[in-house]
């Protein structure tokens, strides 16, 4: 049997350079959707990020045709309810109700709750050091809903309610991760997300204008889309949101874990709470308490000593 060629070192630096903007990148997602949230519903700002985003990924799906069996079929439509208009209606709601800080930290729990996911549901070990770093990382969750912040005026303050549909989305998005890992079996990563989000985006379109749609039946009353009366910083934000954190985010991921080890590019994940946290901090005047500190530290720490450790998980799939 031939043993493969070592890939060039060179490929290895751009792969992890890649893997690094990419969770450069889905940290500032919660910033850009802050400031859109500003400006209409979040169910308007989710729709509106992912139509860009479908900007990015239709040429890919039009390019990489495939051909999805009844089963796969139903795997794909699963996959993209929980990852798309599930998970991330749940997540900006919970937004809506907390500060940028604290949402970004709490998604640093995703490494280790993946890992015990994959544990549980996909047969993955998951030794002592890791359910030791699950719940470390459990504690830091509950030491930022428990710790506090304050924001500056007219800005959310935390809530345990904001915090709850945070958490809430990313066992959401666990499903959504496990239902995907299955399609990637038969098909490229690029391809199983390219068809997830185009999917996805098809289900928020009907959800979220279906009762525009239905109002002359229905005779209620629906805010029609915003558009007009949308500002030039919100319609950034959402491009930026759509096309950089959603869209290219998944490129330069899945080109990246193609290039190095997946186990070591985990830890690239870490990026977004790290960045999420400081931008809502110092751009948004949100300020974090003693404990909240406390807690977002154990959260990347148990995060980094798990992804460093190489028995982790792949991330292929993660978007945000």
């Amino acid at each position: 049997m031939i043993e493969p060629a070592p890939r060039p070192r060179s490929f290895r630096f751009l792969g992890y350079g890649a893997c690094a903007l990419a969770g450069t990148l889905w940290g500032t997602g919660f910033f850009f959707g802050r400031l859109a949230l500003d400006e209409m519903s979040v169910g308007h700002m989710v729709l509106y990020r992912f139509l860009f985003a479908t900007l990015g990924m239709l040429p890919v799906a039009l390019r990489h045709r495939v051909r999805l069996t009844a089963s796969e079929t139903r795997t794909l439509l699963l996959a993209a309810a929980f990852g798309i208009p599930i998970q991330f209606l749940l997540q900006f709601h919970g937004l809506a109700l907390t500060t940028v800080s604290h949402a970004s930290l709490m998604v640093g729990a995703m490494p280790v709750l993946l890992a015990a996911a994959a544990a549980l549901f996909a047969g993955e070990s998951l030794d002592w050091f890791g359910w030791l770093a699950l719940c470390g990382s459990t504690v830091g969750a509950a030491l930022v809903v428990l710790g506090g912040s304050r924001a500056s005026s007219g800005r959310e303050t935390p809530s345990l309610a904001g915090d709850l549909l945070v958490i809430a989305s990313l066992i959401t998005a666990l499903a959504w991760i496990l239902l995907s890992k299955k399609l990637m079996q038969s098909h490229s990563p690029v391809v199983v997300s390219a068809y997830t989000i185009l999917s996805g985006t098809a289900m928020l379109v009907i959800l979220i204008l279906g009762p525009q749609w239905l109002s002359p039946l229905t005779h209620q009353r629906v805010d029609p889309m915003p558009f007009a009366h949308v500002s030039l910083k919100a319609w950034i934000a959402l491009a930026m949101s759509g096309l950089l954190c959603t869209a290219t985010t998944t490129f330069l991921w899945n080109w990246g874990i193609h290039h190095v080890p997946a186990s070591r590019a985990g830890v690239f994940l870490n990026i977004e709470p790290a960045l999420g946290s400081l931008l809502g901090v110092e751009l948004l005047g949100e300020r974090l308490g003693p404990y909240a500190w406390l807690g977002g530290a154990m959260i990347l720490a148990a995060a980094i000593a798990l992804t460093t450790r190489g028995n982790e998980p792949n991330a292929e799939i993660i978007l945000e």
